[in-house]
């Protein structure tokens, strides 16, 4: 990349045909190193730099900098980011300072999403009002919503939308009528003490041509 900067094209008045070629090499090399350097390990660890900055002498990495892109095998497990909770020490004065994580990836057509924030204040209908800190992490797969926060995980099979989606309503089971509880496709299960281990759930969605 060096060499390329330093040629004496780059250095003349005006734009030439070689300047530009000089400029598209330089670009690619630049995103080409972006690449490699993402591969490093930083196994000699970080050095302060003639800037006051830490940084990695073999890729020259940044300490704790944001990367601009990832970098996944094809094959095997692959790992974006970390755990990451909120603390629940500090109110912030909105949602946007407050939100650690917000990340969302489509994945073989499954798309999931992970929000963490901390606790903040917000407003409904004008009434100031303070939103306790929370992860959220939504899996959603064909129609099928997984929702899982810090206090409740919620299974969605129909989207609310339509002239169903006032009808709509929640209970506990002990509340439902028999009736009711025949027409719901649900296995519960729980261990030998009799405590909730799981849920089952029968999906109504009619299969496709695909996927039969």
């Amino acid at each position: 990349m060096d060499q390329v900067a330093k040629h004496p094209a780059l250095a003349r008045s005006g734009r030439s045909a070689l300047s530009g070629m000089l400029g598209e090499i330089y670009q690619q090399l630049g995103l080409a190193w972006e690449f490699l350097g993402l591969q490093c390990r930083h196994w000699d660890g970080f050095r302060r730099t003639r800037k006051g900055v830490l940084a990695c002498p073999i890729c020259g990495k940044v300490k704790d900098a944001a990367e601009a892109w990832l970098l996944l095998p094809r094959d095997g497990r692959k790992q974006i980011g970390r755990m990451r909770l909120p603390r629940g020490k500090a109110m912030f004065p909105d949602k946007k300072t407050a939100t650690i994580v917000s990340d969302a990836i489509d994945f073989h057509g499954a798309a999931l999403r992970v929000d963490v924030t901390e606790q903040h204040k917000s407003s409904i209908l004008g009434r100031a009002i303070n939103i306790a800190e929370d992860r959220v992490a939504r899996l959603a797969e064909r129609g099928v919503e997984c929702w899982v926060d810090s206090s409740l995980v919620h299974l969605r099979l129909v989207p609310r939308s339509g002239k169903d989606a006032r009808r709509w309503t929640g209970a506990m089971v002990c509340e439902l009528p028999r009736k009711t509880l025949r027409q719901l496709p649900v296995l519960v299960d729980f261990d030998g003490r009799g405590r909730f281990a799981g849920l089952c759930v029968f999906s109504s969605r009619p299969r496709t041509k695909r996927e039969s």
